[in-house]
């Protein structure tokens, strides 16, 4: 990525190319379209069954090649077939529940 959002992220090179899906089974992979102010943001998916002080994963907004421009995502590329909800990271404010098949894309958009 060549703007500097000010963010420091775990994967200096997200977003520059295709990402893996490793879904198959009970492993689906989840696909979310976010605004563009929400750049850099890191965004966690928390489960119904989560034990307190679990690692939440989470991934980081960014602008990923669609067509002829680049689109606002996010990408949990194996998530276990289940309901999730989407905060941002180290919160418990829900903007967003979804439901993952496995086997599949799930594709959702973040609320305005």
């Amino acid at each position: 990525m060549s703007a500097d959002l000010g963010h420091r992220h775990e994967n200096p090179y997200a977003g520059q190319g295709s990402v893996l899906l490793d879904i198959g089974g009970e492993i689906g992979a989840l696909v979310v379209t976010m605004p563009s102010s929400m750049l850099g943001d890191e965004i966690e998916v928390v489960t119904d069954h989560e034990a307190p002080g679990h690692h939440r994963p989470h991934v980081a907004v960014v602008p990923r090649p669609l067509g002829a421009g680049d689109v606002p995502s996010l990408v949990f590329p194996a998530l276990v077939e289940g309901s999730y909800a989407l905060v941002p990271k180290g919160t418990d404010d829900v903007h967003l529940m979804v439901d993952v098949r496995g086997g599949e894309v799930t594709s959702a958009a973040w609320p305005a």
